[in-house]
């Protein structure tokens, strides 16, 4: 379980993103609600999570929502990560002493943030869930007043759970 429980007031965060910008939570929330999703390259979980969290960042296109990776690497790393897994969505380094990591009290990785425009953290899950990110789907999905596109592909088998 993230440390960071539903109900709980977000912390505001400003980092350098991947492209060299700057990136903040508060601005973000302004457009529509934000997943965050914290992580590292060398996580295997990470490795298999993040390519799903693509797949919710292209069935939710647009700007009123948003999809943020935090790389708890260096830059050159996870640009690398980025490459090997497909990911497209914008993604910010907190690689100075887990600042960011650390307000958000992170235990470990992959964690994932769905934060509703109001700032307030609605879903919080440490690990792979596979019922959360269909949530997290649904909830972007609602938000653009849309039904939601399908992640899972036929055929494909998605373990229900993955501890981080």
């Amino acid at each position: 379980m993230a440390a960071l429980n539903p109900g709980t007031r977000a912390p505001d965060f400003t980092l350098s993103s991947v492209q060299g910008h700057s990136v903040s939570l508060r601005e973000l929330l302004q457009k529509g609600p934000v997943v965050l999703a914290f992580f590292k390259v060398s996580c295997p979980v990470c490795q298999y999570t993040f390519p799903f969290l693509e797949r919710v960042f292209r069935a939710n296109p647009g700007t009123g929502v948003t999809v943020l990776g935090i790389s708890q690497d260096d830059l050159r790393d996870t640009k690398g990560f980025l490459r090997e897994y497909g990911v497209t969505f914008s993604v910010v380094v907190d690689d100075r002493a887990y600042a960011v990591s650390n307000a958000y009290r992170l235990t470990n990785v992959p964690t994932i943030f769905y934060i509703a425009e109001d700032g307030e953290i609605e879903i919080s899950c440490a690990g792979w869930s596979k019922a959360d990110m269909e949530v997290i789907n649904r909830k972007l999905a609602e938000h653009r007043r849309q039904k939601p596109v399908p992640l899972w592909h036929k055929g494909e088998d998605i373990p229900d759970f993955r501890a981080g």
